[in-house]
């Protein structure tokens, strides 16, 4: 299992990769976000050179506000245009594995129109990624998108995409953390992982580990039963450093207390 951290996007790409090796974690979670981070913006080379410096792996993130489920076309479209220069970048900075957030922000449609234009936006986008060697993923988001059910409307039709589990979305709106359903439908596809802390209802607040009611230590015995030991990261948004710092021995002292017991 590796542990890693998110860049802020309002900050030099550069200085926030030198931050997460001085962190001591093993990847980077690349997010391509204005201002700072904007695909067109960033400084590929640079990039390469300062993971290899640092031999810091990367996993791919992409806006979470992209509309592509857009009911303007021409809107779709663009996002789609984004999506597909995300993977120009992480394509060449050395990344398998991007994510999309399923969008479902279309006002005036119902559910049946925004899951479809998702998916003619991600079965465009799969294609593009595998000629350049990056995998996409979908990330489970509170609401629409955050059960076995809801998010299979995506993952059945697409075999070729993957799931990137958030262990803090899934404790949002719903009655019970759909961790379980979740892998329990989909763990063979299973991808990445996002954890972070929050006190249920609505509110995402990513705390650091141990301060809401997100079972931490629950889900990864889950991950682990499913045989998952790849990459997690700390989605833990606080200005102190200490707060990651804390959440990251947390999770690495909790992953080794918990057995192996892959499920048959």
């Amino acid at each position: 299992m590796q542990i890693g951290a998110m860049n802020h996007p309002g900050h030099d790409v550069l200085q926030q990769i030198e931050w997460v090796a001085d962190m001591g974690l093993g990847f980077i979670d690349l997010t391509l976000e204005p201002p700072m981070a904007a695909s067109w913006k960033v400084d590929r080379t640079a990039i390469r050179n300062a993971l290899q410096k640092h031999r810091l792996g990367v996993v791919g993130h992409t806006a979470f506000y992209l509309p592509i489920a857009s009911g303007i076309e021409e809107i779709r479209r663009a996002a789609l245009v984004e999506l597909r220069r995300c993977v120009d970048v992480f394509a060449e900075i050395g990344a398998r594995w991007m994510n999309v957030h399923p969008d479902r922000h279309a006002p005036m449609h119902d559910r049946k129109f925004f899951v479809q234009k998702n998916r003619e936006t991600l079965g465009a986008l799969l294609p593009y990624a595998a000629q350049h060697g990056v995998g996409v993923m979908v990330e489970n988001l509170p609401g629409d998108f955050n059960t076995a059910r809801d998010l299979g409307e995506l993952l059945d039709p697409l075999p070729e995409l993957g799931l990137h589990l958030d262990i803090g979305h899934a404790n949002l709106l719903v009655a019970h953390s759909s961790v379980e359903e979740l892998l329990a439908a989909y763990g063979a596809r299973l991808r990445h992982v996002h954890l972070h802390d929050n006190k249920g209802g609505g509110a995402d607040l990513h705390l650091p580990l141990g301060t809401g009611t997100v079972d931490v230590r629950g889900a990864i015995r889950l991950l682990k039963s499913h045989g998952y030991d790849g990459t997690i990261t700390l989605e833990v948004f606080t200005p102190d450093p200490h707060h990651l710092a804390y959440s990251r021995d947390l999770l690495q002292r909790m992953w080794e207390e918990e057995p192996v017991t892959v499920s048959p």
